[in-house]
């Protein structure tokens, strides 16, 4: 005998299920947040310093490169209106082998600077457990002469995450050692799109083996489906964040097994059906 559930039971689940997703959804997004606003420093504390401060714009892992949007505050005898321009020619030293050192003249208001730093290790193909590194550098030299320096570095770019392996802090100079990986956004997303990859390819296998088995014949709305989430696994794997190209991690664990499978599916359970068909007698 089966048992009947109260409808306002079912109600409540439901509504429970619902908040506990979405909790654990806001719950990911707050630790990714945090993650994103946590800022890293080295160097001195001065009161006569220049400060660089540096937030990562932007994550190229196909082009192998980060861009950075700097911005230079010289403080106490090294600046003017409370960092607004440097009293002398300030020529800011950086570790990027993609553009030379920066030149502000003295007196003139400083603007933000977009640098581009080149990423070593790892292969794009990896995604989306793909990770780079990367060493950023500064040094100031104020009128010819070395000034101290206080390097902070923070995050902006959503689909990257960063960690500092090493602190590097000398006289007018600091530097980090950091190592960029996918956000948690981006790894919950393209673990998704495996599952869901698999799941529609399980469910065209046996929706195939179904019309095969039953010898069904020519169904067409049921090819119509299976034909449809052939194409429409090309079009959910181009959603992807980051873009990944063609050949990476995820193609070859998932969309590519799910693409063979639909095809085959596909192939075999029309030719069975129109052989299905053909063996049939003719009504008339």
């Amino acid at each position: 005998m089966r048992t009947k559930i109260n409808p306002v039971v079912k109600a409540a689940a439901t509504v429970l299920a619902v908040v506990i997703a979405a909790g654990l959804g806001l719950w990911l997004h707050s630790a990714d947040r945090t993650a994103g606003d946590t800022g890293h420093w080295v160097g001195t504390h001065d009161p006569d310093r220049i400060e660089v401060n540096a937030s990562v714009l932007k994550v190229d892992a196909a082009a192998r490169e980060a861009v950075l949007r700097v911005l230079v505050v010289p403080l106490g005898t090294f600046g003017e209106d409370d960092g607004v321009a440097p009293t002398g020619e300030l020529r800011l030293l950086n570790s990027s082998s993609l553009r030379g050192d920066h030149v502000f003249p003295a007196h003139q208001r400083i603007s933000s600077v977009d640098l581009p730093i080149v990423l070593t290790g790892g292969a794009v193909t990896d995604y989306p457990f793909d990770g780079y590194e990367a060493r950023i550098e500064f040094a100031a030299l104020h009128n010819g002469e070395v000034a101290p320096v206080l390097f902070t570095m923070g995050k902006v770019d959503s689909l990257f995450s960063f960690t500092v392996k090493e602190y590097r802090a000398t006289d007018g100079q600091g530097g980090l050692d950091v190592r960029f990986g996918r956000s948690t956004s981006v790894l919950v997303f393209a673990v998704f799109m495996m599952i869901t990859m698999w799941g529609l390819a399980i469910a065209v296998f046996f929706g195939a083996r179904h019309l095969i088995v039953r010898r069904r014949g020519l169904v067409w709305p049921s090819f119509g489906f299976m034909a449809a989430t052939l194409f429409a696994l090309a079009g959910f794997r181009n959603l992807a964040p980051g873009s990944p190209p063609i050949g990476s991690l995820l193609d070859y664990t998932a969309f590519l097994w799910a693409e063979v499978v639909i095809a085959l599916c596909v192939i075999v359970a029309v030719v069975t059906g129109a052989v299905t068909e053909h063996r049939k007698p003719d009504p008339g």
